[in-house]
């Protein structure tokens, strides 16, 4: 069975966290929510999370970890040195690792984005870019990159998106549930009721 980590840091985004969570657990997907420093976890619009557990080394023991943006839970999970030094040795061993909206800017920092293609909420691709001049931003909802196992994507109205990509780079089908959530209606009518 395949297992997933998505690591909460004070600051960030729950609706992009909690959409990832449940999404994958929808699908079966052992799913933990790993709190960065605290199993408590306070989100940027203060609503107080309770992980499963808080990191330790078995982060790298997931098939994917996932990290939900925010700006402060982004630049919270980018100055963790034990967060990065498990995040490269992840990226090292060839599994997946995802991050969304702010949070590529960890990633940035760490190392993980050089030749990768990504995207992230606009305007904190000027950091990247600093950051990591080789990679290859792009300013679509998703980019898998499948040689360097990065998932990314880019604010809190796609997290869906993001959480179904997910699912899809670990080879779990998720075309049912996109129709039992709905998502397939909101794609193809977002644009109708504008």
């Amino acid at each position: 069975m395949k297992k997933v980590a998505v690591v909460f840091a004070d600051g960030c985004e729950e609706v992009e966290g909690l959409s990832v969570v449940d999404v994958l657990r929808r699908l079966n997907i052992k799913t933990e929510m790993v709190g960065l420093t605290s199993q408590q976890i306070m989100g940027d619009h203060q609503i107080l999370l309770t992980c499963d557990k808080v990191l330790d080394d078995s982060l790298l023991d997931y098939d994917l970890v996932a990290f939900p943006g925010g700006k402060i839970g982004a630049e919270n999970l980018r100055d963790h040195k034990g967060l990065e030094k498990l995040m490269v040795t992840r990226y090292e061993a060839g599994k997946w690792n995802a991050a969304m909206c702010a949070a590529p800017i960890a990633f940035a920092h760490y190392g993980l984005l050089n030749g990768a293609d990504y995207t992230c909420y606009p305007g904190f691709d000027e950091q990247t870019k600093q950051v990591a001049p080789t990679g290859k931003f792009k300013e679509t909802i998703t980019v898998t990159d499948h040689k360097n196992k990065i998932i990314t994507s880019r604010g809190p109205a796609t997290a869906w998106a993001y959480a179904y990509a997910i699912a899809e780079a670990l080879g779990v089908e998720t075309k049912q549930l996109q129709q039992g959530m709905l998502y397939n209606y909101l794609a193809d009518n977002i644009q109708t009721s504008l």
